[in-house]
């Protein structure tokens, strides 16, 4: 028998109350011949039947459990401890909470702050905020921050061309309709004397990725250098920040950052099928009331009791919202709870670990396929985990092939981004690679550059006997 919550007295009232007589009538502006179209839906499954159908379906996905994983690009394949899952499942935190009125909210308010402290610690920067959305978020807010800051006098923003791709749409998508421009898309790659020459009095920011998209890290004195020349424009400066690097090199903080930004997916939150990810922010204190999203702060309640609240972001931000910097006051309170626990439960040596292990394997993985007749690699000066390989066959080939014969997920198609680089494949080898994984892709792409030789050399002697005859 259908369950059925209300009587037909309990109808007859509500339809009396609307002013129609039946049901039927309150889809009067549907026409007729679309109210019941005829579904061509297969019989009906029992509840055993549906879950074995769902789980054969399920079945035929690829997962990083089964597969090994070199693709990158902004999203990663990093070690997440079980207690990261165990701990965000529990009911207390599983059903998301705005901790608005902190008398009742002091257990949800408190894992934020926790979350604000490491991150802060982990950027070099004195503020953090309990996150945005994703990477891309937070890359557009930090410009939203520098035009308040600027005053509305600056309207120029300068993105480096090896920043995040999908992150310089996103910013450019933020501006629209606010008489912002954007420059340094088409400046040359990784050139940061380039980027440093377009801070002017008009700008408001100069946007960076260390490492950046294509992997290239930069050092501490080449990023103190920009950050001094933007600062002398009277710029914020903005870094992109890939945060397992940072258990391993020189936080944007210590070499004069003004917004520490990125994605924190590798923090305790899986791939996931695309998401959702978390975005962290860190920030100056002199700034942090032109900055959007909310700040949990620890204080004392009339009894001397330590206790926490939102607070230094104004008013506007979260009520008054026609004056608010930004409208986004919302985060990702799961996710950021996500990337606290995985930072207490790696610590800082875990972290260290985690970074040195990617860094080493990436290494030996660039070495090993540097080495391949057809293939080069192409990534100029330091990199962490991320390179460039030049290849003999068009991308998308060698990771269909990749995945089909050899089970594995190869790397990013850089000509989809930069069309210079077609040919080109952006590799990710992190701590989760093992030795038998990356010497796998080594000859996988050796025996695919092999082939090639082989048909270009039966080409070859085809072209001679159609000469010869």
């Amino acid at each position: 028998m259908d369950y059925i919550p209300n009587t037909d007295a309990d109808r007859d009232e509500m339809l009396k109350v609307v002013g129609v007589k039946s049901v039927d009538d309150l889809f009067a502006d549907v026409p007729e011949k679309l109210r019941f179209p005829k579904l061509d839906l297969p019989p009906a499954l029992t509840e055993m039947e549906m879950l074995q159908e769902l789980q054969a379906l399920g079945d035929e996905n690829d997962d990083l459990n089964h597969i090994a994983c070199f693709l990158g690009a902004g999203a990663y394949n990093h070690f997440v401890p079980k207690v990261v899952d165990s701990i965000i499942s529990r009911g207390e935190f599983y059903t998301a909470y705005t901790p608005y009125q902190p008398e009742i909210s002091q257990g949800t308010l408190q894992a934020h702050f926790e979350y604000q402290s490491m991150i802060a610690a982990l950027t070099g920067m004195e503020v953090s905020n309990v996150s945005h959305y994703d990477g891309a978020t937070a890359v557009a807010e930090a410009v939203i921050q520098a035009l308040q800051v600027g005053r509305g006098k600056r309207l120029k923003v300068v993105l480096s061309p090896t920043l995040n791709p999908q992150y310089r749409e996103v910013v450019h998508t933020y501006i629209q309709g606010m008489g912002v421009t954007t420059v340094g898309e088409d400046a040359p790659l990784g050139d940061l004397d380039a980027l440093a020459s377009l801070a002017e009095k008009d700008v408001a920011c100069v946007i960076v990725q260390n490492p950046d998209f294509l992997g290239r890290l930069y050092t501490r004195g080449e990023m103190q250098a920009l950050a001094d020349k933007v600062h002398a424009a009277g710029a914020l400066f903005v870094v992109s920040v890939d945060p397992v690097s940072l258990g391993l090199f020189t936080p944007p903080g210590h070499y004069g950052a003004d917004v520490a930004c990125g994605e924190g997916q590798p923090l305790g939150n899986t791939l996931s099928f695309g998401g959702p990810y978390v975005g962290f922010y860190a920030m100056k204190l002199d700034d942090v009331r032109k900055s959007a999203g909310r700040i949990v702060g620890e204080t004392v309640d009339v009894d001397g009791k330590r206790g926490y609240v939102l607070t230094l972001s104004t008013r506007e931000q979260h009520i008054r919202r026609d004056k608010a910097s930004s409208n986004i006051c919302s985060n990702q309170a799961l996710n950021a709870l996500a990337a606290a626990i995985h930072m207490a439960a790696m610590g800082k040596h875990g972290l260290r670990k985690a970074a040195e292990l990617s860094y080493h394997k990436a290494h030996y993985a660039a070495a090993l396929i540097d080495k391949l007749e057809g293939y080069a690699v192409k990534s100029d000066g330091l990199f962490f985990k991320e390179f460039i390989i030049q290849c003999p066959q068009p991308v998308a080939e060698i990771n269909q092939r990749l995945l089909d014969e050899w089970g594995i997920l190869g790397g990013y198609d850089l000509g989809s981004d930069y069309p210079e680089l077609d040919g080109h494949m952006l590799i990710c080898v992190t701590e989760m690679n093992n030795r038998a994984e990356i010497e796998a892709l080594a000859e996988a792409l050796a025996g695919m550059s092999a082939i090639a030789t082989e048909d270009l050399e039966g080409q070859d002697e085809s072209n001679d006997v159609e000469e010869v005859a």
